[in-house]
């Protein structure tokens, strides 16, 4: 971590002078209707967020899959009562997806009647008194029972069993299912969960095993579903939007890996896994499907990535060979909405168990095209990679709204009726002096915000040094003062992301993240990130109204605000302070609630002394104060209060305020309810 502390603060105290009262005016006409900013959620598999995160599978590595960058191994898995394991490649496999599977033989010397193996889950298993659901598939000829069961892995101690009855047969596959309840709660999430069997029951010398599965129970109890705390705390964010599969997921380490759909859709055993583009396999037990019942679950609106023709290693398809991609991506729409009767991939989802279409409002073309293997990348976007992909969208799904992955801030003009989606990961600094940039922006300009963060200190040395090693009070006060400045313009905004959501703290690329997690949900810790941004989604405006201040106040410095309407007509204002450690005197008025008297809610979110400071998972210290108080106006309804510097606040008013919008003021192509969030990265990006 680069520390700049002393320099900050002296800048900081430089800036302390007490500061006048800013006394503002909310207007109740000339404001901007707008389709509420949606804030979501953006994820792809970084950080173990998805596999060993908020994929609630328990088992790692459980059906050996691997590919030419990381080749199939027996990583995770050990040996029980001196049995041998091996990896093999089958004449008769699981499936042609899932070609490895685990051989388990006896040793000459083994010391135990039982023998089997164990797995360790990703770095660890946490255990509790409630149901686990668990299934594994075997081959050879056995005569017997099998026993699983969870066990620490420190002592050995057994805290539940269960016996899964009957054998298996020589020459084909079986599959077990089975329910194991513990009888007591681990001290720690340092356990196994274990099969065995007879060693003596064994005909054909060795079994072979393959998709060894074990889930806890989910959110929503959905089959193949989310870890419930990981889930719970990504809904107290209050998303409105799910954007997926990320990122760098979707174009893939080279042409032949990237994100494939239709590998993702099925059963477990058809289901290849793919080279993660952050340095792991990955399952794609979180598939196509597993996305939007995540999105149902939650109540969001999808946004869907569609694979545009280019690879991280910045090779794109060239023109002559992309209709391949326009159609691929055409199929996959029309998996998630064709009609099962009259569409040949809606009949497919239908028979995997999906009768009723999905709606999708909006499809993002590629992932930040502006980067990889740029300038030609980029080149071949603009030339005929998204013009080509927009409009076979437009003459097939006219109502879907299309997002170009690039911006208008990042050198490309976005044709009329599309989107751009921007990516800021900036110093606190930089996100406070673009505070005006959205302005410049016309309603033709309209922008998705599909990933930000806070991610280097002041000064430091950006892109060539290390992130900060967690979001930091300071940083994270300059990504309220950035939404502020979004929401200022909601009617050219669709919406905000932080990225990356999640990150394992065991294994991990991509340190700046809203939420950290282990396999103990008790170290589950929310960042000071997650804090600021749950505040300013939780008062969505509705109507964003003129604040006018008297000749000669502050112009958004040292105090940055949006104030608006409700979809209720309540008041909302919302502001941070950044360049003063003073105290900010503030007098608020709405027009329409002029009464003495009348009452608002005023939260305020304040850190620590110095700005440096972060919620460790390690100490489990939490550096976020929250005050929430009730406000009472003065005369003529003036709300006065003072907000401490590097300071988030959001007053709302119990009382309707008289709102006057023009007509015509929307946003977009008419969606109806609009819903969503975000991701992380790893390439070298500048904004």
């Amino acid at each position: 971590m680069i520390s700049l502390k002393p320099a900050l603060l002296a800048a900081l105290a430089a800036l302390s002078a007490p500061c006048l009262a800013i006394d503002l005016r909310v207007r109740s006409t000339g404001g901007n209707k707008t389709t509420d900013i949606m804030y979501g959620l953006m994820h792809e598999d970084i950080n173990n967020s998805g596999d060993g995160g908020i994929y609630a599978e328990l088992i790692s590595n459980r059906a050996f899959q691997g590919s030419a960058k990381f080749p199939s191994n027996l990583d995770g898995w050990s040996p029980v009562g001196g049995a041998v394991l091996s990896l093999q490649k089958l004449a008769q496999p699981l499936s042609s997806a899932l070609p490895y599977s685990v051989n388990v033989a006896a040793s000459t010397n083994a010391n135990s009647a039982k023998i089997g193996l164990a797995n360790g889950g990703y770095w660890g298993i946490d255990v509790k008194v409630q149901k686990y659901t668990g299934t594994f598939h075997v081959k050879g000829e056995y005569d017997g029972d099998f026993e699983v069961s969870l066990r620490s892995a420190i002592t050995g101690e057994v805290f539940g069993r269960k016996t899964v009855s009957g054998g298996s047969v020589a020459g084909e596959w079986t599959e077990k299912e089975f329910e194991l309840v513990p009888e007591k709660n681990a001290p720690s999430s340092n356990n196994t969960f274990v099969i065995e069997w007879d060693a003596e029951g064994v005909k054909s010398g060795s079994l072979d095993l393959n998709l060894i599965s074990l889930f806890p129970p989910t959110f929503k109890g959905r089959k193949n579903g989310l870890r419930i705390d990981l889930a719970e705390a990504l809904v107290d964010l209050k998303p409105t939007f799910l954007r997926f599969p990320g990122g760098n997921m979707l174009e893939g380490n080279t042409l032949d890996t990237y994100w494939k759909w239709n590998e993702t859709l099925g059963p477990l055993k058809n289901r290849p896994g793919m080279a993660g583009v952050w340095e792991y396999q990955q399952t794609l037990g979180l598939g196509l499907s597993e996305y939007m019942n995540w999105a149902d679950d939650m109540n969001l609106e999808p946004i869907v990535g569609v694979f545009a023709g280019l690879a991280l290693d910045g090779n794109f398809v060239p023109e002559a060979e992309f209709d391949w991609v326009i159609q691929y991506a055409l199929d996959e729409i029309e998996f998630l909405t064709g009609d099962a009767n009259t569409t040949q991939w809606g009949a497919v989802r239908a028979s995997l168990g999906y009768p009723k279409p999905w709606t999708v409002n909006y499809v993002e073309i590629g992932n930040e095209d502006w980067l990889a293997g740029r300038p030609a990348g980029f080149d071949s976007y603009k030339a005929y990679r998204f013009p080509r992909l927009m409009k076979a969208f437009n003459d097939k799904y006219p109502h879907i709204q299309i997002i170009a992955s690039p911006s208008v801030f990042d050198g490309m003009t976005i044709p009329k009726g599309a989107a751009g989606d921007y990516h800021p990961y900036l110093t606190p600094d930089e996100f406070v002096q673009r505070f005006g940039r959205f302005d410049a922006l016309t309603r033709d300009n309209l922008t998705l915000i599909g990933e930000a963060a806070s991610t280097h200190p002041n000064g430091g040395i950006a892109w060539d040094g290390n992130l900060m090693p967690f979001p930091w009070w300071g940083g994270s006060v300059a990504e309220a003062i950035f939404l502020i400045s979004a929401e200022r313009n909601g009617d050219k905004i669709i919406g905000a992301t932080y990225a990356p959501g999640l990150r394992n703290m065991n294994r991990w690329q991509w340190s700046m993240t809203q939420i950290q997690h282990a396999a103990d949900p008790a170290l589950t810790t929310l960042s000071t990130s997650y804090h600021v941004w749950r505040l300013i989604a939780s008062h969505i405006i509705r109507t964003t109204l003129p604040v006018s201040a008297p000749s000669g106040a502050p112009n958004f410095n040292p105090l940055y605000y949006v104030a608006g309407s409700s979809a209720e007509n309540t008041g909302v204002f919302k502001a941070a302070v950044y360049n003063s450690t003073s105290p900010v005197p503030v007098s608020l008025r709405f027009e329409g609630i002029e009464k003495e008297g009348a009452v608002a809610n005023l939260t305020v979110l304040t850190g620590p002394s110095e700005p440096y400071g972060y919620n460790d998972p390690f100490t489990r210290a939490d550096v976020v104060k929250h005050e929430t108080r009730l406000l009472k106006a003065g005369k003529g309804g003036e709300f006065k209060f003072e907000l401490p510097g590097l300071s988030v606040a959001v007053l709302e008013t119990a009382d309707k305020i008289k709102v006057e919008v023009p007509v015509g003021k929307g946003k977009g192509k008419g969606k109806g309810d609009a819903k969503g969030k975000g991701k992380g990265k790893g390439k070298a990006r500048r904004a």
